[in-house]
């Protein structure tokens, strides 16, 4: 995990770090904060409540906010692709700000518009709004968009992180809700006025919408899929991006760091290879039409390893539109004199969700099986292990 780009991981690191050096110590130092309560007995928040139209509409608008200054890659585009697979309601990509969206921990989209004109276009607000995990969480323009829209009517639906800003901006409060595995303690010590639990991919609470870490934007996306347009519909779109399965089971506390068990992922993608290798430059090749999901993955995994760092590499500096629409805006050109130190092969025709696994195969081909696993942990993602 990048601690720069994403500081309010940094929990993490330190946890990581202590069990390693006072192992004991940390064995005998009794809990800071409350302990997380378990999904059990929430069984009604396991399902989005099925969408209602309302000003007339025939199909939901939906709002996918990004902030310029930092957004996590995985949280804003799944939702992005999957909701554009699906053809369930009008995705609208917005940033705070006007210019490109700086996406964590790597590549630059083009958002479709920004909060003050989306507000124009659509006085009566969004109907859903998702947010994802950003650097700036304090951001006031960020925050009162958010809490606005909430008061409109609109559906908040926060991955990973994206749940922090949420409770920044008042909208969590009083609700049910969940986030990355990694900032169970800084949640409950700041947003107390929030109910947070753990052990679930996903939780709705009404129109307050949570995902675990960044791999949950998966299931999440296709569990509103089926809010909005049946089951039938988020089958076919599951079947489509390889998915078999958007439960809400999950077993957090197995993400946590534990001596013997998961140390050397966390102690490769934060400590060795920082100190032991230099960073490597990694050309992810896009050209019109790419797949945003299996793209943002690709880049993302490999911008977490602690060695390298994924450029979007296009045959010029044009922007780029990805299978869905969504506007990509190139980090390097072919024939560039910066050279790259690798250049991944083309994205392989395949189902979307399937580059977890591929992505963490050739990371771990590349780097080691602990430097996969310490990415697999910092996705929250469930499907690997070391």
């Amino acid at each position: 995990m990048r601690i720069a780009s994403f500081p309010f991981h940094s929990r993490c690191l330190a946890t990581a770090l202590a069990l390693l050096c006072t192992a004991s110590a940390v064995a005998a130092e009794p809990p800071a904060v409350p302990a997380f309560t378990s999904m059990a007995g929430h069984a009604a928040m396991e399902h989005i409540a099925p969408w209602r139209s309302r000003f007339g509409r025939s199909r939901p608008v939906i709002a996918i906010i990004g902030n310029n200054s930092g957004t996590e890659l995985v949280d804003f585009v799944i939702p992005y692709g999957v909701l554009m697979a699906s053809g369930a309601g009008d995705v609208i990509t917005v940033a705070t700000h006007a210019g490109p969206l700086t996406m964590r921990p790597a590549l630059t989209l083009q958002a479709q518009t920004t909060a003050r004109d989306f507000n124009a276009r659509y006085p009566d607000g969004a109907d859903y709004v998702i947010v994802p995990a950003m650097v700036d969480r304090n951001d006031p323009v960020l925050l009162d968009w958010i809490a606005a829209q909430s008061r409109r009517g609109a559906t908040t639906v926060s991955i990973c992180d994206g749940a922090l800003v949420v409770a920044n901006a008042g909208v969590s409060d009083g609700h049910v809700a969940t986030a990355h595995w990694a900032t169970e303690s800084l949640r409950m010590q700041q947003y107390p006025g929030t109910h947070w639990v753990k052990d679930t991919r996903y939780v709705a609470d009404g129109r307050v919408v949570s995902s675990a870490g960044i791999s949950a934007a998966m299931p999440t996306s296709l569990a509103l899929v089926e809010a909005i347009a049946g089951h039938a519909r988020a089958v076919t779109v599951a079947a489509g991006l390889g998915v078999a399965d958007w439960s809400t089971q999950h077993d957090s506390d197995a993400f946590q760091p534990r001596l013997g068990v998961n140390i050397g992922g966390f102690a490769a993608t934060n400590v060795t290879n920082h100190w032991f290798h230099s960073m490597q430059h990694i050309g992810v090749p896009v050209t019109t039409g790419v797949d945003e999901i299996a793209l943002a993955i690709t880049a993302d995994a490999y911008s977490r390893t602690g060695r390298s760092h994924a450029h979007a590499l296009a045959a010029s500096q044009d922007p780029v539109t990805t299978r869905h629409g969504l506007v990509l805006l190139p980090d390097r050109v072919i024939g560039d004199k910066a050279p790259l130190d690798v250049v991944l092969p083309a994205l392989r025709p395949a189902p979307s969700a399937q580059a977890f696994d591929s992505v963490l195969a050739s990371i771990a081909d590349r780097y080691g099986r602990n430097t996969a696993y310490g990415v697999a942990l910092d996705f929250e993602y469930p499907g690997f292990h070391n």
